[in-house]
C-alpha cells in the first residue's frame, strides 16, 4: 500500500482511470465487432453506416490516448477493405 498521501492518491487516480479507460476499450471493441458482423452477414449497406460511426468512436478513443495511432488506423483500414471485398 502507498505510504505517502501523494501516492494514496495516485492510486486513486489509477482506479478511476482504469475504470474509464476499460469502458472505453469495451466500447471500442463493440463497434469493431458489430461492423465485422454485418460484413460477414453481407449487409453492405449496414456495414457501411456501421462503419461510419465506428470510425468515430475509434477516433475518439485514439484521441484520449487510450490507443496508439497506428493501431486506429489499421483497425479503420482493414474494416474498409473488408467492406470494399463485399461485392
Amino acid at each position: 500500500m502507498a505510504n505517502t498521501a501523494q501516492a494514496r492518491k495516485r492510486a486513486r487516480q489509477n482506479v478511476t482511470r482504469r475504470e474509464r479507460n476499460s469502458g472505453l476499450r469495451s466500447k471500442l471493441r463493440t463497434a469493431i465487432k458489430n461492423v465485422q458482423k454485418a460484413v460477414v452477414a453481407g449487409d453492405k449497406n449496414m456495414a457501411e453506416s456501421l462503419f461510419k460511426s465506428s470510425v468515430s468512436v475509434i477516433d475518439s478513443i485514439t484521441n484520449k490516448g487510450i490507443i496508439h495511432k497506428n493501431k486506429a488506423a489499421r483497425h479503420k483500414s482493414r474494416l474498409s477493405s473488408a467492406i470494399k471485398a463485399m461485392d
